[in-house]
């Protein structure tokens, strides 16, 4: 099976070059788009400087910064004729590359695998109290909403079959921030694909800059209630 990694990026040069190793050192046979929106910081010039080490990573830079649905649509729309699926996850090593394997060997029977925090054997380790509450209070939101069939409705660690993609044609999202990732789940289970999960620990980000803002919280409280009762399904 031929896999994409897609690391949406904004001001994450003090981690790019240390997640794209360890990503290639634990899953070697992988591919690594990066998708930049323009960080004033220079991350994509770090990602320029290592693709001549690694032949298997590639860079797309957009020309603003829209939130992660936006960019993970732009990787998508790259990627979904030229693998059999991709792997969506952060590049602050809050999602540990340790992790690829077990998403990689349950994507083999799956259309969509889930690295979950809150099934047996995940967990956070590094979050303050405010930050793990309002985790499990928005994932236990989400999930009595859309009664999606899953433990982490919120994770955006995933493992996501091309075919299951193409079928529910992800550009017509209409969340942009982290509620993106429930409106994925949520149409590709409603399309009839496959849903895993896999435990990890997630761990709080190593440097770069935080994107959680009042907006995103807002749009996580609106989207549960939209794909309810509208048409997302």
């Amino acid at each position: 099976m031929r896999i994409r990694v897609l690391l949406p990026t904004f001001n994450e040069n003090a981690n790019i070059e240390a997640m794209v190793r360890e990503i290639f050192k634990a899953a070697p046979g992988v591919e690594v788009l990066v998708i930049d929106d323009s960080s004033p910081d220079g991350t994509a010039a770090t990602v320029k400087r290592l693709r001549a080490q690694f032949p298997k990573l590639d860079l797309l830079v957009r020309a603003r910064r829209e939130g992660l649905g936006k960019a993970y649509l732009a990787g998508f729309a790259a990627s979904l004729d030229r693998v059999d699926a991709v792997i969506t996850m952060d590049a602050d090593f809050s999602h540990d590359p340790a992790h690829l394997d077990a998403l990689v060997a349950a994507g083999q029977s799956h259309a969509v695998v889930i690295g979950s925090r809150y099934t047996r054997d995940g967990g956070v380790d590094g979050w303050e109290f405010w930050r793990r509450a309002l985790s499990v209070g928005g994932n236990l939101y989400a999930r009595a909403i859309t009664k999606l069939p899953v433990q982490d409705c919120t994770s955006g660690f995933m493992l996501l079959r091309t075919e299951a993609l193409r079928r529910i044609d992800p550009s017509r999202a209409a969340a942009s921030g982290y509620a993106f990732l429930i409106e994925l789940k949520y149409r590709l289970w409603r399309s009839g694909a496959s849903l895993a999960e896999v435990p990890i620990i997630f761990r709080a980000r190593g440097g770069g800059e935080s994107k959680l803002t009042s907006h995103i919280v807002a749009e996580g409280m609106v989207t549960p209630w939209r794909l309810r009762f509208g048409k997302a399904g």
